[in-house]
């Protein structure tokens, strides 16, 4: 496997982000090594939480959420996915696959640092591979939060917005990663914080994990990943975790997203949901310290 390192002076200077990086060496799946990278925050015997980043952001995604949650006394970690931010990144896009992503953060978030009570926040494809690690091990878990995400087995249909974005990350020329974020928010990013989602990716040989993430969304029952779906779904149908759905008012591709989870999670039933007003796809852009507090009262309400 052909792996390639996103050199440290891209990650200079970037706006509102002055957290120190740490990393893990996980197996590859192929016979070598991968340096993950990931954020530490906050003292190290506070409550756990976890934020899970998706495609094709990077934990500079959280970089207003997570004061707001140290500063309530929590430890806070935020990984980058394989193929993203200062994380390795496998050259070809064959390299990636569902199973080895959720592989890759079991590795890291288990094995490696062997997190427990963990509050979970995933969105986009952080909720994708965060739930099937939920459901793989339940009782690392106190609580999950999702937003902006799901957990499909390739039985339901696609919606147009999404199908439109997979055919965009195939056939584009150019896969301009800043602007794809800017495209995803309510609010108008600027070009310093643009530049900051361009920086993990100098050219286009590191954006594989970038393109390929799209079409590994299961959107047929015969997709490889869809047994694995299926069987996460029946542990969470019996998980009674709390769970709350903070989806965004603002999001073509995930609207309606959160039913499946209200419906059928145990650890749902009940509770008041939120919304996010305006925000958009990458809420955490757009309302990041009040998607803070929204965790933060949940845990308060879910001793």
């Amino acid at each position: 496997m052909e792996i390639l390192r996103t050199p440290d002076d891209r990650f200079l200077d970037l706006p509102d982000f002055v957290f120190e990086p740490h990393y893990a060496e996980i197996a590859d799946g192929a016979g070598g090594s991968l340096r993950v990278h990931y954020l530490d925050e906050g003292p190290a015997d506070g409550p756990v939480t976890l934020l899970m980043h998706g495609e094709p952001s990077w934990s500079f995604l959280y970089r207003h959420m997570i004061p707001v949650l140290v500063e309530a006394g929590h430890r806070v970690v935020a990984p980058d996915l394989v193929g993203f931010g200062r994380s390795d990144k496998p050259a070809a896009r064959a390299d990636y696959s569902y199973a080895r992503h959720v592989a890759w953060m079991t590795e890291l978030l288990f094995d490696r640092l062997d997190l427990r009570e963990i509050t979970f926040f995933g969105q986009d494809w952080g909720g994708l591979i965060g739930l099937r690690l939920v459901a793989a091990e339940p009782e690392r878990y106190a609580r999950v939060v999702i937003a902006n995400t799901g957990l499909p087995d390739g039985s339901g249909t696609p919606s147009q917005a999404f199908l439109d974005w997979q055919t965009f990350s195939q056939e584009s020329e150019v896969f301009p990663i800043g602007l794809i974020l800017n495209g995803g928010t309510v609010t108008d990013l600027s070009d310093a914080v643009v530049a900051a989602y361009d920086a993990p990716f100098p050219d286009d040989s590191y954006m594989a994990g970038a393109r390929i993430f799209p079409t590994l969304v299961p959107t047929s029952p015969d997709d490889p990943a869809a047994d694995d779906q299926r069987a996460a779904w029946q542990v969470l149908e019996r998980l009674d975790l709390p769970f709350l759905c903070a989806f965004s008012d603002s999001d073509p591709i995930t609207k309606g997203g959160d039913r499946p989870f209200r419906e059928r999670v145990p650890g749902a039933a009940g509770r008041q949901h939120t919304t996010t007003v305006g925000g958009g796809h990458f809420l955490q852009e757009d309302k990041g310290p009040e998607l803070a507090r929204v965790i933060l009262d949940f845990v308060a309400a879910t001793p």
